[in-house]
């Protein structure tokens, strides 16, 4: 009888162990890439999915650290109050969709109309898998 509930408890305490494992999260163990790492797998990615040649690259790696310098200098902010916290997000989700679109509008005169379409059709499946994501991360948190 004792070899069998020792034998109970040392399998409950392995499987809740085994659970444990599996409940991190993946970002703990990925790697921080620098910016430029991260514009060069973009780059490449963009390459390989819409064939771009050697001008493209060049005018989409320009457009890349354009939008790069702007994001630092809006990242660059000082501790507000609630309000104007509030009022700030606002003014940063319509800045972000403005730049959105004007960047649309600069790859759409890089881009050939069928490689236009292919990156087009690329960002919004990249911005359903984000907000899936997103809410699945609001979900946990608000069991956790």
């Amino acid at each position: 009888m004792k070899k069998l509930i020792i034998a109970t408890l040392l399998f409950v305490g392995m499987t809740n162990y085994a659970q444990e494992q599996n409940e991190k999260p993946r970002r703990a163990n990925m790697e921080r890439i620098t910016i430029e790492e991260r514009q060069e797998r973009q780059l490449k990615r963009l390459t390989a999915d819409l064939n771009l040649d050697i001008q493209q690259q060049e005018q989409i790696k320009k457009l890349f650290a354009d939008q790069e310098a702007n994001r630092e200098k809006q990242l660059n902010t000082i501790n507000l109050s609630k309000e104007a916290i509030k009022l700030r997000r606002e003014a940063s989700r319509n800045k972000m969709q403005e730049d959105r679109k004007i960047m649309e509008d600069k790859i759409k005169t890089i881009l050939n109309p069928a490689q236009f379409g292919t990156w087009k059709s690329n960002q919004d499946k990249m911005r359903e898998r984000n907000e899936t994501r997103m809410k699945e991360r609001m979900e946990n948190n608000r069991d956790n």
